[in-house]
C-alpha cells in the first residue's frame, strides 16, 4: 500500500495529542496559577542518502510555558500570588515535593496549610501546621504569622515561612497533575529573595481565545490527513481496478 496512508496516519496521531494538549489548557483556563503546556510537530525521517519525499510526523509536548498569569486581587487573607519566577513548595501523596503558583491556600480541618487541591504546604521543616484557633496571615515574604483572637493588640508571631523555590538553572517537568517536578524526584533550592502579594491569586496564563484558534486549527489538521488517507485508499482501489484488466 502506498506510504501516503502511514504518512498521513502519523499526522492524524499528531493533530490528536495535540487537541489533548489544547483541551486540558482550555480546561484549565480558570484554574489559578496554571501554567499551560507547549506542543510541537517534527518531522521524522530516515537518512539514507535518497531522496525523502515524505516524512512522518512526531508530536510532542514540548515544555510548559513559564510566563506569568494576570494577578487578580481577592482579599482573602490566605491567597497568595508569587512575585517573579519562584513556585510554591508542596508535598505530592508520595511523600516527594512538587511546585506550582497556585496559592489559593485554606487550613484544614487537621491544622494543615493546603492548597485548593488538598496538598499540605511545605516550610522550612516539611509541612506547616497551624495551631488551633489562632488567626492566620501572611507575610511579604512568605511567613505564616498567627496571633490570639482574644488579643486583638498582640502582635503576631512568625510560625514558619512557605518554602518559595527557584527554578533557575534546574530542569522541572509537568507532570499530567498540572503540577511542576524536578526529574528524579530531586527538589528545588529555597530562594530567600522571593517575596509574594497576600490577599491575590495568580491566574492562569492561558489565553481563551488563541488557544481556542489552535483547537480549531488541530481539527482541521485532522480533517485534512483523514481526507489524504482516503484519497490514497481511492488511489489504490483504482489502481488494482486497471491491473486486474490487464
Amino acid at each position: 500500500m502506498d506510504r501516503l496512508i502511514y504518512t498521513a496516519l502519523t499526522g492524524m496521531n499528531a493533530a490528536m495529542d495535540r487537541q489533548r494538549v489544547v483541551a486540558n489548557n482550555l480546561a484549565n483556563s480558570s484554574t489559578p496559577g496554571f501554567r499551560q503546556e507547549a506542543f510541537a510537530v517534527t518531522p521524522a525521517t530516515l537518512r539514507d542518502g535518497s531522496l525523502e519525499a515524505r516524512a512522518m510526523a512526531q508530536g510532542v509536548v514540548r515544555g510548559v510555558d513559564m510566563t506569568q498569569g494576570r494577578v487578580v486581587t481577592t482579599g482573602q487573607p490566605l491567597d497568595m500570588a508569587v512575585r517573579g519566577n519562584a513556585l510554591i513548595a508542596f508535598q505530592a501523596p508520595d511523600g516527594g515535593e512538587i511546585y506550582s503558583r497556585r496559592g489559593d491556600l485554606r487550613i484544614a480541618p487537621s491544622g494543615l496549610l493546603e492548597n485548593g487541591e488538598g496538598l499540605p504546604v511545605i516550610g522550612q521543616a516539611g509541612p506547616i501546621t497551624v495551631p488551633a484557633g489562632t488567626k492566620v496571615a501572611l507575610g511579604n515574604d512568605g511567613s505564616v504569622l498567627v496571633s490570639d483572637p482574644a488579643d486583638p493588640a498582640g502582635e503576631p508571631q512568625v510560625l514558619d515561612r512557605i518554602k518559595l523555590a527557584s527554578p533557575e538553572g534546574s530542569a522541572i517537568a509537568k507532570g499530567i497533575d498540572s503540577f511542576l517536578r524536578v526529574p528524579g524526584g530531586g527538589v528545588l533550592p529555597a530562594d530567600p529573595t522571593a517575596e509574594i502579594t497576600p490577599g491575590a491569586l495568580e491566574a492562569s496564563n492561558v489565553e481563551t481565545a488563541s488557544t481556542l484558534v489552535e483547537m480549531i486549527e488541530a481539527q482541521r489538521s485532522f480533517e485534512q490527513r483523514a481526507k489524504v488517507i482516503s484519497t490514497a485508499s481511492e488511489l489504490d482501489e483504482a489502481g488494482a481496478r486497471l491491473m486486474s484488466m490487464r
